[in-house]
């Protein structure tokens, strides 16, 4: 495992010399991120830093040949991924054409890799059979995590650290678990993000954009259900956790499209980060508190691998109760919505 630790991390040299090459490239044909409304950067900045990503991951790849039954459909699907994501970074491609190709993508890792969740247990005894609707769900997840990635790429590192975080967890829990392939994917694509991290954090000199964003999530949701698959003794709960951040803000976003009465397309400036940053923080402390709340749930997700019942059951009740804290306090839903604020006021005027 250290021996695939270190040619694995060969990748972290080739992102940071590929990056600032990419750099260059891109503002040569000017590919970059206008500011608007829904930013936060001030002056346009090259993107397309997924393609550096890329690339390392390619490297890493051909050093390393990892192998497994689903290698080929993974690889063939990031491949479609990148593309769609150069083309959306430099045309604007509309969600409803993204959303066909990565159906598309998904239904290739069902069909072709063979790859679906036909089960999962219940972390108190048990399991869910799924049957027909296995494939429904292996696709709603491989898609609904890609997008979950993206949605939270609105600030410089954000995206990539979060990412790294999960990846680093991924690979960790894949060690503990003795899948070699699902460790040295991860690895390979932690070490690929770090190095692009140095250039993307705060103050960002290069964005990943669409390209990079759509790629790791396309890979980050493929990989945690991949380890998820091969260990069936543990809960689906687990990588939920090491995806804690991006999937809960994925949900609150739905939920307060829903209750605002939006459509659930439509763009907003009401995510974590956009509050976080609304509410005082700085650029920098609110990507900072955003890692800190990923490596929180990162580490939920091994507690919860080694608990019991009952500390399955208060590692889930912590990790909701502040996910509500964060919603009511920031107003993630809207200023009214405040069920748990409300029902504290209560208890207090009875008592």
């Amino acid at each position: 495992m250290i021996e695939i630790t270190l040619l694995a991390s060969l990748t972290l040299l080739i992102s940071l010399l590929l990056t600032p090459l990419l750099i260059k490239f891109a503002l040569k044909i000017n590919a970059t991120d206008k500011p608007n409304y829904r930013k936060a950067h001030s002056v346009p900045t090259p993107t397309l830093g997924g393609i550096a990503i890329f690339i390392s991951f390619l490297v890493g790849l051909l050093i390393l040949q990892p192998s497994s039954d689903y290698h080929a459909a993974v690889v063939t699907g990031a491949f479609i991924i990148i593309i769609m994501g150069v083309f959306d970074d430099l045309y604007n491609l509309s969600a409803k054409t993204k959303f066909i190709v990565q159906i598309g993508v998904a239904l290739l890792i069902v069909f072709w890799g063979g790859l679906q969740v036909e089960f999962i247990n219940l972390p108190f005894g048990g399991q869910i059979e799924f049957g027909f609707f296995s494939s429904i769900v292996t696709i709603f997840w491989i898609v609904g995590i890609t997008n979950a990635i993206n949605l939270i790429d609105g600030l410089d590192g954000l995206a990539a650290g979060v990412s790294s975080i999960a990846l680093f967890t991924i690979a960790g829990m894949a060690v503990l678990m003795g899948d070699v392939y699902v460790t040295t994917m991860a690895l390979i694509l932690f070490f690929s993000t770090v190095g692009f991290l140095k250039f993307n954090f705060y103050p960002a000199k290069i964005f990943m954009g669409d390209t990079g964003a759509l790629f790791l999530g396309y890979m980050i949701g493929v990989l945690a259900l991949l380890g998820f698959k091969n260990i069936t003794i543990v809960s689906f709960v687990i990588p939920i956790f090491i995806l804690g951040v991006p999937i809960s803000d994925t949900l609150i976003a739905m939920v307060r499209r829903r209750v605002n009465r939006q459509p659930m397309s439509s763009p907003d400036s009401s995510h974590l980060h956009h509050r976080l940053m609304k509410s005082g923080f700085t650029h920098r402390q609110t990507v900072l508190f955003i890692y800190s709340l990923s490596g929180m749930f990162s580490l939920a997700a091994f507690l919860f691998s080694m608990t019991t019942l009952w500390g399955s059951i208060i590692i889930m009740s912590v990790a909701l109760l502040a996910i509500e804290i964060l919603i009511e306090n920031l107003g993630m839903i809207n200023n009214d919505f405040k069920p748990l604020t409300n029902f504290v006021k209560s208890l207090r005027q009875k008592s």
